[in-house]
């Protein structure tokens, strides 16, 4: 059988590309580390790293040992949680979200979620998809609001534990023009006659979005500012510096600006929620998942976002509010 800790010292073996940068990490000696080693790969009967001047490198026996380690790891630490939320004298929910969809959707759906489960402990984390999904996975957040960007869904495929992926909405991209642009008055653009523009970026995924589109069209992306925030993003448009691509429920133009859509293929976010798939119900889990689907829906009625991408749902490889406790933190 195959040692957990040996399992541990060789993906610190991996992390840091040396036995001694291993054994400072793992606080212990680098013969320990060495001595650990050499017993894993005896018990497997093959080598799993290789030392040079270089540093080490792990063979295929080593890689897929190291695959395999993260997911036992994420698995353990959900199981701790799990255990340790066994003793808490209240039910735990923990919910990672990006901003604009937490802004967008979370207000509403957590007022209901509060009122119908007020027993529940909730904490709101501020993650982008790629981290909430690392964070579900093991066991940090218990559900993640998350989107995909014109790619598969953000969950993946082959990784354990296995994360189900349940479709709330489209969220399309509209260009934001200065109001004074030649093109402010169009009811829609088609990106290839913006390509003399100078962009300004709200979102690394935008913007590697406009670089593969430039690149297929046959021009190149100027970039005359760059943010991690569309609704500054805006306020830079708004002041002339450049135009820019902004998801519906990031869109605040202002004064200065105007929105004008996008001729198809008309690029979109998905925005839905991750979970771990789970044999036991997940009552809370569930329940928050069911608020956030109806609040979707509920705004698509009224004109405030796109209808779901069905064809994306599955696999992914009454007390008072105030006796809820909600806490948030980035």
């Amino acid at each position: 059988m195959i040692d957990v800790q040996r399992l541990r010292v060789l993906r610190a073996v991996a992390e840091h590309g040396s036995f001694n940068k291993a054994a400072g990490a793992l606080l212990l000696t680098p013969s320990a580390v060495s001595q650990h080693i050499a017993a894993l790969e005896r018990t497997l009967g093959h080598p799993v790293a290789v030392r040079s001047t270089r540093g080490v490198t792990l063979t295929e026996p080593g890689r897929l040992l190291v695959e395999t380690a993260e997911t036992i790891s994420d698995e353990l630490e959900q199981v701790r949680r799990r255990i340790d939320r066994l003793g808490s004298p209240r039910p735990r929910l923990t919910l990672a979200t990006f901003t604009s969809g937490g802004r967008h959707l979370l207000p509403a759906a957590l007022t209901r979620f509060v009122a119908a489960w007020p027993e529940v402990e909730l904490t709101v984390l501020e993650a982008e998809p790629e981290e909430a999904v690392a964070m579900v996975r093991r066991g940090a957040a218990d559900l993640a609001l998350a989107y995909r960007f014109d790619a598969p869904a953000v969950a993946g495929s082959g990784a354990r534990p296995a994360l189900d992926w349940t479709p709330l909405m489209d969220d399309p991209l509209s260009v934001v023009l200065p109001r004074g642009h030649r093109f402010a008055d169009r009811a829609s653009l088609g990106l290839r006659e913006l390509a003399a523009e100078r962009w300004v970026l709200g979102c690394m995924k935008t913007e590697a979005y406009l670089r593969r589109y430039a690149a297929q069209a046959g021009f190149e992306l100027r970039v005359a500012a760059s943010s991690t925030d569309y609704f500054f993003a805006q306020s830079l448009v708004a002041a002339g510096v450049g135009v820019s691509l902004v998801p519906r429920i990031s869109l605040a133009p202002g004064p200065g600006a105007v929105a004008v859509e996008v001729e198809p293929p008309r690029p979109a976010r998905y925005i839905g929620v991750i979970a771990v798939r789970r044999r036991a119900p997940q009552p809370y889990v569930e329940a928050l998942t069911g608020e956030l689907v109806a609040e979707a829906g509920a705004q698509a009625d009224a004109g405030e976002g796109g209808r779901p991408d069905a064809a994306a749902a599955g696999a992914v490889d009454p007390a008072p509010a105030a006796a809820h406790t909600v806490s948030v933190r980035e």
